[in-house]
């Protein structure tokens, strides 16, 4: 359902050469003649549209708090002459977990939830864990060694699934009980389950209580579903609806106007197109103006269920260069904010090869070391499945993120090389 390639991701922590001015088109390097400090991030632009690869893309840099330089290039599909610019909007997929992940630390904040608390204080039937003793051969499982905590489901260490990656019989019964991370067409789509998702987040949570994990919590990391159940625990400690938890301590105080779980059918107008990647050419899996995100869904996913635009998006990550405020409006305190951008991996955790050399944090990887490209240590960020990605690098004092629409996102370089031209730029 979701191809989760990790390259887009790696970048904070990964080897990435620098481009050179002789790959650049004739129009970035004329930019580059006048002056402009991210020319070489609006030549990626222009290069994927130019060559027909793409055919809308844009990227948004900014400096400490600093308003951000939104760049675009193309329309918002390839049947639409409507531009695209700094509002169109954008499936972000898994960019949703540094979302959720920072409401939880919101509520650690306020004293309602603890990074070590046992999730089952909040639903009683994780109170007994239990762990497959062979994944890849049946269900049989024997008692975990240790409960599941808020910090195993912030980092994806607490032995969850996701249908994307799980395999055995496992994955099919992640599929029978809708365990799913969330819909990616109205269509009927190959290769993708033909089962409901779980209609409510309280049935999606109780369903997933009822199976077995794939490794002890706090023993590696896997990506998994976790980010999703930690939804579930944020309206329970909270005692208000997930996605209004999110609009009142999130999105209503930095100004997010256009960040939706539900794109509201009036602005369908400037909702992209996304296409899945085939050997016969690009094939449109959700227009824009019949995207399954005009539905309401069964509930707000908080791993990969938002949709917003470059300008929103940005807002959130221009309150983490602050340090939990934005134009004087703070939303958690500058020590949360810190904390939650710092690696909470447990000790003695395997990283998993997703995140080798780095940490993770209130779901974002954390870059562990100076990174290859010149990224900081401390920069926090996280792709989505459709070619978006954002980080934050508040040792080089940049923020920054790059938006397409395709998926796998394996079929084109897009992210790896705006994060490039960032970096070759400074």
């Amino acid at each position: 359902m979701f191809n989760q390639r990790l390259d887009r991701r790696r970048f904070l922590g990964g080897a990435m050469a620098a481009g050179t001015l002789a790959a650049l088109p004739r129009p970035a390097l004329a930019l580059l003649r006048a002056g402009g400090e991210w020319a070489q991030v609006q030549a990626v632009l222009d290069r994927y549209v130019g060559a027909g690869t793409l055919p809308g893309v844009a990227a948004a840099i900014g400096r400490g708090t600093d308003p951000a330089l939104f760049m675009a290039a193309g329309t918002i599909a390839r049947d639409s002459k409507t531009a695209v610019d700094a509002d169109s909007l954008w499936r972000v997929y898994s960019m949703t977990k540094p979302i959720t992940g920072m409401a939880a630390m919101m509520l650690v904040e306020d004293g309602k939830i603890a990074l070590d608390q046992n999730i089952a204080e909040f639903i009683p039937a994780f109170a007994n864990p239990r762990v497959l003793v062979d994944p890849m051969k049946d269900l049989t499982s024997r008692p975990a060694a240790r409960p599941i905590t808020v910090r195993n489901l912030l980092t994806h260490t607490a032995g969850l699934g996701y249908s994307i990656i799980t395999k055995g019989p496992l994955l099919a019964e992640y599929i029978r009980l809708g365990i799913l991370p969330g819909a990616v067409s109205r269509k009927k789509l190959p290769a993708v389950p033909d089962a409901p998702t779980a209609p409510s987040l309280e049935i999606f949570a109780d369903r997933l209580a009822t199976l077995p994990l794939i490794a002890d919590p706090g023993a590696e990391w896997s990506y998994s579903v976790s980010l999703d159940l930690l939804g579930r625990v944020i309206e329970l400690a909270s005692g208000m609806a997930f996605d209004a938890f999110l609009q009142q301590r999130i999105f209503d105080p930095l100004g997010m106007t256009s960040t939706w779980f539900q794109v509201p059918a009036d602005q369908a107008h400037r909702l992209t197109t996304n296409y899945f990647m085939l050997p016969i050419g690009p094939y449109p899996v959700d227009p824009g103006q019949d995207s399954v995100y005009l539905d309401k869904p069964p509930f707000p996913f908080g791993g990969a269920g938002l949709v917003s635009s470059a300008r929103d998006y940005d807002r959130f990550l221009a309150m983490l260069a602050g340090e939990g405020a934005l134009n004087g409006v703070r939303v958690m305190k500058t020590e949360t904010a810190r904390l939650a951008m710092s690696n909470l991996m447990p000790e003695g955790a395997k990283a998993g090869g997703l995140i080798d050399g780095a940490g993770f944090g209130a779901g974002g990887r954390v870059t562990l070391r100076p990174g290859d490209m010149g990224q900081g240590p401390g920069t926090f960020g996280w792709g989505g499945a459709a070619a978006t990605i954002a980080w934050v690098d508040r040792e080089r004092g940049i923020r920054g993120a790059g938006y397409a629409q395709y998926m796998p996102d394996t079929a084109h370089p897009f992210t790896t090389d705006i994060a490039k031209a960032v970096y070759s730029s400074l």
